[in-house]
């Protein structure tokens, strides 16, 4: 059992590391103040609302590291309850590498991104695999998504922490992108027909 939630990082290890560093007294306060969080807050929920995708990470038994892209419609990285995410998994390439390292190694890791506004939150837990839960996965997935759902993949969270967006380049999907093009082309076609106006007074 962890003193800290945040311990499932700090291993001794990496405490030893952030002592030579100079930095174990800064986290040690934090340890001692409000800490990481360990279940779902407003803030978590409203964050993962607008996501339409996230990074998953697995392992092995014998500790290989596996990372997966995970995409769907915004939100669909939804809260079952305060300590419980799930979503629907679509088929893909048929490797089932993260279902294979699920089932001997249920650790898991959720790194949710938000390129647009350069917020990140890291979440530490497990994750199990649901299969053949029709009301679950009524539940979690968007029909006007274009992806079949195989399954559910269910992720307990034991702790999970905003942290800095030094770094974080800005990126932009193509639904923030769109509107601001329809726009320009609005514009310009007033623009547009402003001109021709104007030459059309002038040649005659």
């Amino acid at each position: 059992m962890n003193q800290y939630a945040s311990d499932v990082a700090f291993t001794p290890s990496v405490k030893a590391i952030q002592t030579s560093k100079g930095s174990r007294a800064t986290y040690s306060r934090v340890e001692q103040g409000s800490g990481w969080l360990t279940s779902i807050t407003p803030e978590l929920e409203a964050f993962i609302s607008g996501l339409d995708m996230f990074y998953l990470g697995t392992s092995n038994s014998t500790g290989q590291p596996y990372i997966q892209y995970r995409g769907g419609s915004p939100g669909f990285l939804k809260v079952i309850d305060q300590k419980t995410l799930g979503f629907a998994d679509f088929a893909g390439n048929r490797q089932y590498i993260t279902l294979g390292n699920l089932a001997e190694n249920p650790k898991a890791f959720l790194f949710l991104m938000d390129y647009t506004n350069s917020r990140r939150i890291k979440v530490w837990g497990t994750a199990r695999v649901v299969e053949d839960d029709e009301e679950l996965m009524n539940r979690l997935h968007d029909p006007q998504y274009p992806a079949k759902p195989e399954r559910v993949i269910l992720f307990t969270i034991e702790a999970w922490d905003m942290n800095c967006h030094q770094h974080i380049h800005k990126r932009f999907s193509r639904n923030d992108i769109l509107p601001i093009i329809g726009k320009l082309r609005a514009k310009n076609q007033a623009l547009q027909e402003q001109l021709d106006q104007y030459e059309s007074r002038t040649e005659s």
